[in-house]
């Protein structure tokens, strides 16, 4: 087992079956919450829950390049866009894939740099290779 720094994650996005990979991104973030439906019974000593399906969701946050449109383009399509999330490029064979949905948000001050944030849900089936 082997452990990594951050600062070799990767995010790719894109339409049309092409995905690149995204300049400038600082953080992501990826949430694969089970939804539980409680199931308790009388005489329970504890509450008890069966598990339903999981959301997967995420975020990322970085700095505004005014060469990247990938995150724009893909917060306007009609379709799904192709997510693959890289942990670190340092295992390549280690990765989150599937079709999101994204949204952006951009934020800005006179004494910080231009930075562009987003939010995206599945749109489709989740999987991790391997």
């Amino acid at each position: 087992m082997a452990n990594y720094h951050g600062r070799r994650s990767r995010l790719y996005m894109g339409t049309g079956g092409v995905a690149s990979s995204i300049t400038d991104l600082s953080a992501w973030t990826l949430d694969y919450t089970v939804d539980m439906v409680e199931t308790t019974s009388f005489d329970d000593t504890n509450k008890t829950n069966v598990r339903g399906l999981p959301n997967v969701s995420g975020t990322f946050e970085g700095f505004w390049d005014d060469t990247e449109a990938d995150i724009f383009t893909a917060a306007d399509s009609n379709t799904a866009v192709n997510m693959y999330l890289y942990p670190s490029i340092d295992a390549t064979t280690i990765y989150w894939y599937g079709t999101a949905w994204v949204d952006w948000s951009m934020s800005t001050g006179v004494a910080d740099a231009v930075t562009v944030s987003g939010n995206f849900s599945a749109a489709t089936s989740w999987a991790k290779k391997p």
